[in-house]
Parts: C-alpha cells; structure tokens; sequence
C-alpha cells in the first residue's frame, strides 16, 4: 500500500506515519531523512545533492524523486510505503505522478483546526538532549526542567505563534492546492486528527484497510 500523508504543520503526520507503518508493515519515508541519507553515505544522488546545497541551491524535485524511486525498491518497501513530506505543492505532485515511483494509493488527509495547530506547536519545550515535553498535553515533573537530564526546557525560535502562523500561510498557499489534486482522482481519506494518539492510530488503520 503506498500512502502520501498530507497536512499542515503541527497535525501529527511524522508521529502518525511512524506509528501506521509499523502497524502495516511498510517504511516510513521521509523526504528529509532519505535525502540527508544519501548525502551521508555519499550516493551519487547524494553528491548531486550536497553540491547543489552546498552552493545556495535548492535540491531539484527530480533528484529527490530520484532518490524516492531507488528507495522504494529495498526489500522493506516491497509491500508500499508511507510519503511524508513530498510533495509539497502541485509541481511536486505531477512530477511525482509521471515518475518511475508508481501509483498513489491513498492520500491521508489530516483535519485539525488552525487554532489547534498553534497551541500544539506554542507549547513545545525541550532540552538540549532531544527530550521532548508539551507544557499542557505532556508539562515535566517540575516546571522548565527536564524530567530525564534536569537540563533547562526551551522553545525552539521556530515553535513561536507568529513564526507557526506564517508556516501555516505558507501550506494554506503552496500545499493546500493538493487536497483539490488528489481528490481529483478519488484518493483522499479525510481523517480528524484529535484526541488520543492511539484513537487516531486507529483511525486511519481502519480507513486505509477498508
């Protein structure tokens, strides 16, 4: 089953893809990580890549579809995949569609109101080592610390109302435009991304097995 899942930020796609390809047995791919992958293990995809960035320049949607396409032809990846991240906007998503990488199965489409986002997004705090709290959903033991390394809680310059706002402007701009895409072709699978997140695990399991 190969799967696109598609929202604005702060929806909980990366923490939902993890956990829906574990339950379907399927990688989850993101775009960012294959591609900071292959530059790692010096690929000549990756080379192609590193040099471009290196230079100020945007990595092409080609090369990244490249990189997807050889992928997708691992061992894990024989029974689909999870896309998180690509495409970002239309010129993605029909790059996407004539490429070698195959047919789209189904594209998740994560339902959260705005306000939500923000307050989700405003209220994350972490430490220097990773460790991740949420000052109402997930607060630490003692207010500002972490529970695991006593080092001081902050909040990343990115995770502020006004910088999440602008990102949201952005996907309602660049992204969005592919909800009307893909519905087009009969694949969205419109999923309320509140509550629990096992509820919503389930959710989608249930959906993309029907």
């Amino acid at each position: 089953m190969r799967l696109i899942f598609l929202g604005p930020p702060g929806a909980g796609k990366g923490t939902q893809a993890h956990r829906v390809a574990e339950g379907l047995g399927i990688p989850h791919i993101s775009t960012g990580d294959m591609l900071r992958a292959n530059i790692a293990s010096g690929t000549a995809l990756g080379r192609e890549a590193a040099t471009r960035m290196n230079a100020g320049e945007l990595v092409p949607d080609a090369l990244v579809i490249s990189m997807l396409a050889e992928r997708i032809t691992a061992a894990d990846a024989a029974a689909g995949f999870i896309l998180d991240g690509f495409p970002r906007n239309l010129a993605q998503a029909l790059a996407l569609e004539t490429s070698s990488v195959g047919t789209i199965d189904r594209v998740v489409l994560f339902i959260v109101d705005e306000d939500e986002i923000v307050r989700r997004i405003d209220g994350r705090r972490g430490c220097n080592q990773g460790h991740t709290y949420h000052l109402d959903d997930h607060p630490p033991s003692q207010p500002g610390v972490c529970d695991v390394d006593g080092e001081p809680l902050v909040q990343r310059p990115d995770d502020s109302e006004v910088v999440i706002r602008n990102r949201l402007k952005v996907y309602r701009r660049e992204t969005e435009p592919l909800i009307d895409f893909y519905d087009e072709r009969g694949l969205i699978l419109e999923i309320k991304a509140l509550g629990p997140v096992q509820h919503i695990t389930r959710q989608i399991l249930d959906a993309v097995r029907a």
